[in-house]
């Protein structure tokens, strides 16, 4: 009886242990996605800036540029629709250009162009802007959560870590 106690022990732990390794492996974050408004994209909220102010969204996109200014920084972003993850989906068109604003100080060099990001914001206003020759009007959101996707992860789907199966494996 003993020793079935002790192989029943471990089993529970290696279990334990499994379970928690796999649990590392969810890379998704968790949005609070209370009152978000999915009918807004950049584009609508731009078409009517004051209809939409003070409204909850949540946007996903490539980072084009950012800056730090006095006592925020300033992202600009190429909205794509949202993945079940709530990632950018780039294998869709864009829809639109936004400026996310972050109180205090972001690290450029981590929010550089062509980073994945994706944030739960409010819209704040509409800002006129320009790329290149062009005016163009921004949405702009002040951040209420946001989270800067791994560069393993852009573009396609990260590679998993683990493998299962029996044979040779050829790259």
């Amino acid at each position: 009886m003993r020793q079935g106690a002790s192989v029943l022990v471990s089993l529970s732990l290696l279990l334990l242990i499994a379970a928690g390794a796999l649990n590392g492996c969810a890379t998704a974050p968790r949005f609070d996605t209370r009152g978000v408004d999915v009918r807004i994209t950049p584009a609508t909220a731009v078409k009517d800036a004051a209809a939409v102010r003070n409204h909850r969204v949540l946007w996903t996109g490539m980072v084009l540029n950012s800056k730090n200014l006095k006592d925020h920084t300033e992202i600009e972003v190429l909205a794509y629709p949202a993945n079940s993850d709530h990632k950018p989906d780039l294998g869709r068109e864009p829809l639109g250009r936004f400026l996310l604003e972050q109180p205090g100080y972001l690290e450029t060099a981590d929010y550089a162009q062509g980073r994945l990001i994706t944030v739960v914001g409010v819209i704040d206003r509409a800002q006129e802007g320009r790329i290149g020759e062009a005016s163009y009007t921004y949405p702009v959101l002040t951040v209420a959560q946001l989270h800067l996707w791994p560069k393993s992860e852009q573009g396609q789907a990260a590679e998993p870590r683990i493998h299962f199966g029996i044979g040779v494996i050829f790259r």
